[in-house]
């Protein structure tokens, strides 16, 4: 799996590499899910999965970002003991809180169902949750050391394999069971994750104790006080954070189909809308961003291994490079996605709703990937505070939006994208402000915006003439799309080039 510690640049290349490839499976795991159930349940399933994200913030997302932060600072300062003491803490809090939690979520599954959800029909799918956040929690304590310790090929060879496993297990749950009542068929593709859970959880933890036994437990080690204290400092503000975000997320999950009903719309209508927009388009969107998860997951404990050894000139040169980065490669995705997104949705969907709010959902992409980026380098300076208050202050704009203007007469789904729209607009100025506060970083509006934007500009208009012209001249969409691809790409290229920004050099792997 690999021995040597990968700079920022390579891991984030190949995880980038093996996320493209999971990400791709995903997609097609979700295109052949969304065929086999329908868009009524993809909505149930869409329902419950903000329950799920819930949970992991309460019990595992801060907790694994104190395992990836301190380890980072523990091998840069060779404390190796401290290190096993730190993953001994965080494993017992998650299940301190997940025990209790858990028990009460199956308890009252039938109330939350019904009277939060909205939606007797997810009872058994939020049951089910239970063991997968366990194993999930597990799953992600592990792969934050390895992430942390800059071994990045185990978890993400893992990740891959679970994806194939997931897509296995659910598809085959599916085609055994089926035809079913919707509520049992969530059921079935929640019972689908467990099953790939069990794979990752146990695989990544033999993986870890392998290391751990290589390492070796040099270094004094801290007193359980000290220790409790440092990932308490780190955990409390990224699980608030998580919590807040997601409780954020569950409500709008909850009330967008209810909001639609007050709005005149039919209940199971409301939910295939919601279902087609958050369960189809947003996803879509998402397919050319793989790259963003697996920079931030290598610059966090960068970030921190530079603040702990007082290296403040490594920590603007890695934050200008990733914002330099994202912007090269999100602002041409979302440009591309606009123009191809409507054949494309129709073609993996064959829901012609996929093409609608495509223009405001992608500027609210390319602006989430920015504020995702942002919210990393806080989290990797010990700014984890601020985050959490950013995130609350855009979930809430973004929640005051769906419960006032979905309901209004012809405006329904385009209440929840206008929301979208401001809240992360909102959450992109607040976090920017704060970078450039907090590390002294100057903005660099002409590699970050300008050129990659008006390249992405030109090559989005020309692919749009070319792509009607090639479908007016009876090619199919497939064919037309493709070839429009090709020739969007090679313009972009060129329009970077002129403008003296150079692709290879913004992405070069020595980071």
């Amino acid at each position: 799996m690999g021995e040597k510690m990968l700079s920022a640049g390579k891991g984030a290349l190949f995880l980038t590499a093996v996320g493209a490839v999971s990400q791709i499976l995903g997609f097609g795991y979700r295109v052949a899910l969304s065929r086999a159930v329908g868009a009524e349940v993809m909505g149930l399933y869409q329902l419950i999965m903000p329950v799920y994200s819930v949970l992991l913030s309460l019990t595992a997302i801060g907790l694994t970002s104190a395992m990836s932060n301190l380890t980072s600072q523990y091998l840069a300062l060779g404390n190796r003991r401290g290190l096993s003491q730190t993953m001994g803490t965080c494993l017992r809090a998650f299940f301190l809180l997940l025990l209790p939690l858990g028990a009460l979520v199956i308890w009252l599954s039938d109330p939350i169902s019904v009277e939060l959800l909205g939606d007797a029909r997810t009872q058994l799918g939020l049951i089910l949750l239970v063991p997968c956040v366990a194993l999930t929690g597990v799953e992600n304590l592990h792969k934050h050391f390895f992430y942390g310790a800059g071994l990045v090929r185990p978890p993400a060879i893992v990740e891959l394999v679970e994806q194939f496993i997931r897509t296995a297990a659910v598809l085959g749950l599916l085609l055994f069971f089926l035809p079913q009542y919707p509520e049992r068929v969530v059921g079935l593709i929640v019972l689908g994750m467990v099953i790939c859970e069990v794979f990752s959880a146990c695989t990544l933890s033999v993986l870890y104790r392998r290391r751990l036994g290589r390492l070796g437990l040099n270094g004094p080690g801290e007193t359980a006080r000290i220790r409790r204290k440092r990932v308490l400092s780190i955990a409390l503000p990224v699980g608030a954070n998580a919590l807040l975000g997601n409780l954020m997320g569950a409500a709008n999950a909850t009330l967008i189909p209810q909001k639609l009903v007050e709005g005149g719309m039919e209940r199971s209508a409301a939910i295939s809308e919601f279902g087609v927009v958050c369960g189809m388009t947003m996803p879509m969107l998402s397919l050319p961003i793989v790259f963003l998860g697996a920079l931030n997951l290598v610059l966090v404990p960068r970030l921190a291994r530079a603040c702990a050894l007082n290296w403040p000139g490594e920590v603007r040169r890695l934050s200008s490079r990733a914002m330099a980065a994202v912007s090269v490669l999100t602002l041409p995705a979302m440009a591309l996605m606009v123009v191809l997104g409507p054949d494309l949705g129709r073609l993996m969907f064959k829901q012609d709703g996929v093409g609608e709010h495509l223009i405001p959902l992608a500027v609210t992409t390319a602006m989430s990937c920015y504020c995702s980026v942002l919210a990393a380098v806080l989290n990797g300076v010990g700014r984890q505070k601020e985050v959490a208050a950013v995130s609350l202050l855009g979930g809430g704009v973004q929640l005051a939006c769906t419960l006032v203007l979905i309901p209004l007469p012809g405006l329904g789904m385009k209440g929840y994208v206008a929301g979208a729209l401001v809240s992360t607009a909102l959450e992109l100025v607040l976090c920017l402000s704060l970078v450039l506060r907090h590390t002294g970083l100057r903005p660099q509006l002409f590699r970050w915006m300008t050129a990659p934007g008006l390249a992405s500009l030109l090559a989005a208009l020309n692919t749009n003439l070319l792509l009607r012209y090639l479908k007016a001249s009876g090619l199919p969409p497939l064919w037309a799309g493709l070839g429009s691809l090709a020739f969007a790409l090679v313009l972009y290229l060129a329009a970077l080039h002129a403008q003296g920004v150079s692709l290879r050099d913004t992405l070069r792997v020595k980071w």
